[in-house]
């Protein structure tokens, strides 16, 4: 058991000692843990800045734009456009992909938009702090999906580091708890999907494809966009946007638009390429913290009031991920010693 947890298993055809070629059942360094530490502290910086950026953004100019396909069209589309010119400028080239390869990557883009079509819906049959409790349990399911899928172990201390990030969170966001049981259904299942999403994009750049975090994004976002699109367009949202501005957009909400769209492109590149040097497991705890500090944020900039266990959640979590990025730490210290 301590050889398990000393090596840990990565999601990933690993390669044993001294071999040049991969060969299933070997252990293996998980790919997070070949990184620097300094490495993953930068992304994880640029990361919940640029995600800090799109919230502040989105509800000091953007305000309240009712239309979430849209705007995931937006983003998506974004995404396609911005890759798109940096492949042009020879930051990053394509691979070579068979059939089976794109299809693969089809599925996840219809992954990525069944998953918010789910939240979507689910959003209408229970509470925003019931919404957001069940999503704190991203690190839970993450952690049951490598098991039992990849058989990859963790080490003890990482599982119960796990337990403040998941209660913090539950107390940060503790309200007016109400949901219907299919309300309640396809919550779980929207955290499900969204953790097989986080899992699978880490998968896609870290296993047999091994593809950058640009040509990921590259590859699935035009496909996001004409399924969000299509999406929109289906569920009303286009004619009710025309119905509301018979005129078209005004200028200042093509600037916002742009702007929010910009924003977006910044953070998908920066979530990718986190996923990829930091792990699916530490995006789902980074999701987590982002609830926190999106709290927090109101707190400071808006004036949201909050009670004492809502405080106190944010400590407990703020304290789980501490403990959690020690534990990573030696888990990576101990990865890089004589084996």
């Amino acid at each position: 058991m301590a050889t398990k947890e000393k090596l840990d298993l990565e999601a990933q055809v690993p390669l044993r000692s001294g071999q040049s070629s991969p060969s299933p059942g070997g252990p293996a360094v998980a790919t997070e843990y070949q990184v620097s530490g300094w490495t993953k502290i930068y992304y994880l910086a640029i990361y919940f800045m640029c995600n800090i950026s799109l919230t502040i953004y989105n509800k000091l100019i953007l305000g309240k734009f009712a239309y979430p396909w849209t705007l995931t069209a937006l983003h998506a589309g974004s995404a396609s456009i911005g890759c798109y010119v940096l492949l042009m400028r020879g930051h990053f080239s394509l691979t070579k992909l068979t059939f089976q390869q794109n299809t693969v990557l089809v599925f996840f883009s219809i992954l990525f938009t069944v998953n918010i079509a789910t939240s979507n819906v689910s959003l209408a049959m229970v509470s925003i702090p019931f919404h957001q409790i069940m999503r704190s349990t991203c690190p839970a399911f993450a952690v049951l999906i490598y098991r039992f899928r990849y058989k990859r172990v963790y080490h003890t201390d990482t599982y119960l580091s796990l337990i403040p990030v998941v209660l913090g969170v539950g107390l940060t966001t503790y309200g007016d708890y109400y949901f219907t049981t299919a309300g309640f259904i396809l919550t779980l299942l929207g955290v499900i999907l969204a953790v097989i999403k986080t899992v699978a994009t880490n998968r896609i750049m870290t296993g047999a494809l091994a593809l950058s975090p640009l040509e990921t994004l590259l590859r699935m976002s035009p496909l996001a966009f004409a399924q969000a699109a299509i999406c929109a367009v289906l569920s009303g949202e286009v004619a009710d946007f025309r119905a509301h501005n018979p005129d078209g957009p005004s200028r200042m909400m093509v600037f916002a638009l742009l702007g929010n769209g910009l924003l977006a492109f910044f953070l998908n590149v920066s979530s990718f390429s986190t996923n990829k040097v930091a792990g699916a497991l530490t995006m789902t705890v980074c999701g987590n913290i982002k609830q926190c500090l999106t709290v927090l944020l109101g707190i400071v900039l808006f004036g949201v009031k909050v009670g004492f266990l809502n405080g106190l959640g944010m400590v407990i979590a703020m304290a789980g991920a501490a403990w959690y990025s020690a534990v990573e730490l030696r888990t990576k210290r101990a990865s890089s010693g004589p084996k």
